[in-house]
């Protein structure tokens, strides 16, 4: 049958050029094992009023790095957001696929003093939403600010416990632990982290993102 050997040549040339592709160097920075983590939050993870190197998201890259954990933190922060801001634009920040997801919410809520029913109801579509995709998370709790009183910090500080239990993540229970109490850890509008601020937060918070980076990657 003549057309066999033609086709038999052309068949080798395929092999041959996909075994070549396949021993071609990846490109620079590309990495199929690189694990995408994304910060979802408001100006904590915006890096708000700090310079483009010293926010949340660059500082945890680093700490990463350092570490030999071959992560990209993507900077999913919008400075302003509420837990409802966050919940509707959550589709569009999960485009990029991350496996890992920091949920840094509620900040904002309390100082606006909105009801932490609402607050809670946002906070549990979006970790519903994550869990239906097979997202790992970390969730960063927050505390109400003492002026809004006793009935309102109690109903608004027991969010992120309750909705860590119920969805089953990993809680980090103060996401400025170290830093909310410290005037040299503060920018002057006495709210957000400086630089050093962020450093504090970003080592207290690494021992529970290397449990939450080992959960997501454990086969299975």
């Amino acid at each position: 049958m003549p057309a066999s050997k033609p086709f038999s040549c052309l068949a080798r040339l395929g092999q041959a050029l996909l075994l070549a592709a396949a021993l071609l160097p990846a490109p620079a920075g590309a990495s199929a094992a690189t694990l995408k983590i994304l910060a979802l939050g408001d100006s904590l993870t915006a890096g708000y009023g700090l310079p483009p190197d010293q926010g949340f998201v660059p500082q945890l890259q680093k700490a990463l790095q350092a570490e030999g954990i071959d992560a990209e933190v993507l900077d999913g922060g919008v400075s302003g957001d509420t837990t409802a801001g966050g919940l509707a634009r959550l589709d569009w920040t999960l485009q990029e696929e991350p496996r890992v997801v920091i949920v840094e919410l509620g900040a904002n809520d309390a100082l606006r003093g909105l009801d932490p029913a609402a607050a809670k109801a946002n906070l549990d579509a979006i970790l519903t939403r994550l869990g239906q995709q097979h997202r790992t998370v970390l969730l960063a709790g927050m505390l109400a600010p003492p002026n809004l009183g006793p009935d309102y910090a109690k109903a608004f500080n027991a969010i992120y416990p309750e909705l860590a239990e119920k969805h089953g993540v990993t809680l980090y229970p103060f996401f400025l632990d170290g830093v909310a109490a410290n005037p040299s850890l503060i920018q002057q509008d006495g709210l957000h982290p400086n630089a050093a601020g962020v450093a504090v937060i970003v080592r207290r918070i690494l021992p529970a993102l290397r449990h939450v980076i080992a959960e997501a990657e454990r086969p299975g």
